[in-house]
């Protein structure tokens, strides 16, 4: 499996850290490896389940369920600090369709002002403190003055904290798990001054199709999609159909999202990262994602090549596609040798690879700096 790497190349990984002058990160790397060779538990394994067919693995895992931190203000887990004035809330939201706990980051530049806030999704067996550990949006946040909520699948929903992106209840509009992280959305929103052109979502693997599906069942909601390695919107529509399009893209006996309610009104600025190397989720599955935004009806802006700016990072292939108007609407990053993994994460968190582009760093770029968010 890609990312399960042996303890040299955990080594060399951690020497590439050094290097780019990311010591917490090394440090944090060569501990987990301490550990594992002195009879640390053992990684989780892939546990399917008929109710969980999207297992995910990483050169870095560790148990998704871990610290719980009190209702109102905490740290991420324990010994992790804050910014002085930041916030990590423990809040949740209820509706007909069932309660969702969700963290919320509130930087310390907020003071009552209109800010942007980014609606971050976990994958499977991650939790939303660890999600964020992971992917680094607080501490980016924290520089751009952005609110960042993120939803936490329940276990009693799905036995390995999926999103259950693969079943019809939950692709409609105002039912089932959309309409709860929409209702987060919307309550956040109700509560802080949040500017409501700049309002995002965001995904890795099962998150990263949720994103999609809130996407196309609430545009009107969201200015702009990250997803990585994900999957399109109604590629699957029962646990076989998962794994199928898991492994080889939507089936070519239907179209994306064919059967399921809730087509977008308009299309949705997207930004895509996928893996050339994952063997969990198909690539392909990012170039069906370009197909359903119509990529055919837009034009080719460029074609990047580049290699990640830390010591043996990865190289990329990041292309742009322009819309009549002449704004950038599609934006695709392969990352060339990466597994199933958040591109440029920290492994503080689980399922990351930070060898690559900074994932999180490009999305909010994107997010801020397009001009259908800009109002």
């Amino acid at each position: 499996m890609p990312f399960d790497w042996s303890g040299k190349r955990d080594t060399f990984a951690a020497l590439n850290l050094v290097r780019a002058g990311r010591l917490a990160d090394a440090t944090s790397l060569l501990r987990r490896r301490l550990g594992a060779t002195f009879g640390a538990a053992a990684p989780l394994e892939d546990q399917p389940g008929p109710a969980a067919p999207y297992p995910i693995r990483g050169w870095r895992e560790r148990s998704a369920t871990g610290y719980r931190a009190p209702r109102g203000s905490a740290p991420e887990r324990p010994g992790d600090t804050l910014p002085p004035g930041a916030e990590f809330l423990v809040r949740a939201y209820a509706n007909e369709a069932g309660t969702r706990d969700y963290r919320l980051y509130v930087p310390s530049g907020y003071h009552g002002q209109p800010v942007p806030l980014i609606v971050m999704l976990h994958g499977c067996k991650q939790s939303a403190a660890d999600f964020a550990a992971g992917t680094g949006m607080n501490e980016l946040a924290e520089k751009q003055t952005c609110l960042v909520a993120y939803p936490e699948q329940a276990a009693s929903a799905n036995s390995s904290q999926c999103w259950n992106w693969f079943s019809p209840q939950h692709q409609r509009r105002d039912e089932g798990e959309p309409s709860l992280i929409a209702g987060i959305t919307g309550q956040v929103a109700a509560e802080f001054a949040v500017d409501r052109q700049r309002v995002f979502v965001a995904g890795l693997s099962a998150g990263g199709a949720e994103a999609l599906v809130m996407a196309t069942t609430y545009p009107e909601l969201y200015a702009a999609v990250g997803v990585h390695s994900g999957l399109p919107y109604g590629a699957a529509r029962n646990v076989p159909g998962a794994y199928a399009a898991m492994r080889q893209g939507w089936s070519s006996s239907h179209s994306p999202g064919e059967g399921v309610t809730g087509k977008p009104s308009r299309m949705v600025p997207t930004i895509l990262f996928h893996g050339d190397q994952d063997k969990t989720v198909n690539p392909r599955n990012s170039d069906q994602i370009l197909r359903q935004a119509g990529r055919e009806r837009l034009r080719e802006q460029a074609v990047e090549e580049g290699r990640a700016p830390v010591a043996g990072g990865h190289a990329y292939t990041r292309c742009t596609f322009l819309d009549t108007d002449g704004r950038v609407v599609l934006e695709a990053w392969v990352v060339h040798g990466a597994g199933h993994a958040w591109s440029g994460g920290s492994p503080n968190g689980s399922y990351t690879d930070p060898l690559g582009p900074d994932a999180a760093k490009e999305m909010l770029r994107f997010f801020l700096d397009h001009p259908l968010a800009s109002g």
